[in-house]
């Protein structure tokens, strides 16, 4: 079955990050700047966003949940897809900006690094999925950085842990490797934050950052 050609309209931004940058704040940060700029927008999330994805979500972040990496992965792809065609395509054709709390490169830097350590033939399976089940990518990527350890001591102040923010340091270090392996081979659809400072510092950066590319 052939591939739905790329949607035209509206912005498809998205944010990344390891637990604790800052994603949450920012992002609601920049919906308050787009609603003050009169700019009609969705916020949505992954793994989630849709009725059947956030039933995934939920089995996906449940400590109790015990499947093999495999596994794991097509469920995020699964909740991906559905996501794509019930919410953020609709939303692009209607000329609404999209501004999604992870996407892709989460795939890549938790499942391609975080799990495998980055092994060539998982990436390469990663990579696949992609081709073969989004046809289209965020116009832009807002990588938000902040040193491991600071944004797991951030992440711990949170009253409970969810099944991925229960790894050790570790698996963040890999998975932090994932996503500047991701920055580096997309720069231009990646832009690196700088996540430290006031939670408004990091809201000037993002939203200068995306003015000069409008």
């Amino acid at each position: 079955m052939s591939q739905p050609s790329p949607v035209q309209s509206g912005r498809f931004i998205s944010f990344e990050g390891t637990e604790g940058v800052g994603k949450t704040t920012a992002i609601e940060h920049l919906c308050a700047n787009l609603s003050a700029a009169g700019i009609d927008y969705i916020r949505t999330r992954e793994p989630g966003g849709s009725d059947f994805a956030e039933q995934l979500r939920a089995l996906l972040l449940d400590p109790a949940t015990v499947i093999d990496d495999d596994t794991e992965l097509l469920l995020m792809f699964a909740a991906r897809c559905d996501h794509w065609h019930q919410r953020i395509r609709p939303a692009l054709q209607a000329g609404k900006w999209v501004i999604c709390d992870r996407f892709v490169d989460s795939t890549i830097a938790y499942q391609g690094f975080g799990r495998a350590q980055g092994d060539s033939a998982v990436l390469a399976k990663i990579e696949g999925l992609i081709a073969a089940f989004i046809p289209q990518l965020p116009e832009q990527t807002l990588w938000l950085d902040l040193p491991v350890a600071e944004g797991m001591a951030r992440a711990g102040k949170r009253s409970s842990a969810d099944r991925f923010e229960q790894e050790a340091i570790d698996f963040f270090t890999r998975v932090h490797e994932g996503f500047a392996y991701c920055a580096a081979k997309d720069s231009k659809r990646i832009t690196r934050i700088d996540a430290s400072g006031s939670p408004e510092a990091v809201a000037t950066r993002i939203w200068q950052t995306l003015a000069s590319q409008t």
